[in-house]
């Protein structure tokens, strides 16, 4: 068993180098593109302080498109890592962060912040953490029991709650006749275009512990899709992982909701993608999908900017036209 080990690090560690190299290059044309074209050149002088840059250029740069690559980066590490989670805890394939209804809470809770007139962070991420947290509670009371180590129940009682609360969404929308309806609507689709440096390091430290966790649980994961007699034979304790990987992939997406509104998917399509790709260990899997998450929500972001022939899409939607096609094909070609 010890000879395998360093096999597996050994892969771990070229796969994880192979994204981040890909990372770093998809962030590094984020930073380049914006509204006066692609500019790799000037982006890294900018980047690397040299004194004869454009002052003007340089501000835009590390205060406007910095800290929306970086936003992007952390929004699609935590989506992807999420999706993989509640993969593992429902062994289907066809989870994401959403399936349980913790992003409908979130986005409940974020709306009702809107219409408070709070600001977008930290108040909006606090009502919508707060809306995500009630839904979990909400989940925790129908699933409860035995029932909560049941794949079928928790994805059932996900659906049901998903359900009701796209229907409270609805009727918070219908309420609103003033302009915060069209702010609503935007930040529904995925915006990442109101963000600061201050936003998206406090949102990357927010969710850097949850990060460590998901990591430390690979190993459990791996033993969750074996089944629940097979876990409680080798030591393992069901329920507190379940609970504490629903808690951890709640908050982080009730962060990432609270910041960017509905992102859909990323948790779905990214996991699926590289289990094809790397298999079924989620100790090559957890890193790969925080890396590649990042990687491909920096590109969708990148494709919102630059496909508008005027202004720009939320990110949201780019995801979604990306994403739904792509998920299509990876599912034939995992039936095939």
């Amino acid at each position: 068993m010890n000879s395998g080990r360093p096999l597996i690090l050994m892969r771990i560690f070229r796969v994880s180098a192979i994204l981040f190299v890909i990372l770093i290059a998809a962030a590094y044309v984020g930073i380049s593109v914006g509204s006066t074209g692609i500019d790799l050149t000037a982006a890294g002088r900018s980047l690397f302080g040299q004194e004869d840059f454009d002052p003007t250029l340089a501000t835009i740069i590390w205060q406007i498109r910095l800290p929306r690559v970086l936003l992007a980066v952390i929004i699609g590490a935590t989506l992807s890592s999420g999706g993989l989670v509640f993969q593992a805890i429902l062994r289907n394939p066809l989870a994401e962060p959403y399936i349980l209804g913790i992003s409908g809470g979130a986005a409940i809770g974020a709306i009702i912040g809107i219409l408070m007139g709070l600001s977008r962070f930290p108040g909006v991420s606090l009502t919508a953490f707060a809306g995500s947290m009630g839904t979990l509670m909400v989940l925790f009371l129908i699933a409860s029991g035995r029932a909560l180590v049941k794949k079928d129940a928790l994805l059932l009682s996900g659906v049901m709650v998903n359900a009701f609360c796209g229907a409270i969404i609805m009727f918070l929308i219908s309420m609103t006749q003033d302009s915060r309806l069209h702010n609503i609507i935007f930040w529904m689709m995925g915006d990442l275009s109101l963000t600061d440096m201050k936003q998206a390091l406090t949102l990357g430290i927010t969710v850097i512990p949850c990060f460590i966790i998901i990591l430390g649980c690979a190993h459990a994961m791996n033993v969750l899709l074996l089944g629940q007699e097979m876990a409680q034979s080798m030591g393992f304790n069901i329920k507190f992982i379940i609970v504490l990987l629903l808690i951890v992939t709640s908050f982080m997406v009730s962060a990432t909701v609270g910041n960017c509104g509905l992102v859909g998917f990323v948790g779905l399509v990214i996991p699926h993608l590289f289990r094809l790709l790397l298999g079924a260990d989620h100790r090559v899997l957890v890193p790969a999908c925080m890396l590649g998450g990042g990687a491909y929500m920096t590109i969708c972001d990148i494709l919102a900017r630059t496909l508008p022939s005027q202004g720009e899409m939320p990110a949201g939607v780019v995801t979604a036209l990306v994403g739904a096609p792509l998920f299509i094909y990876l599912l034939k070609r995992s039936d095939s």
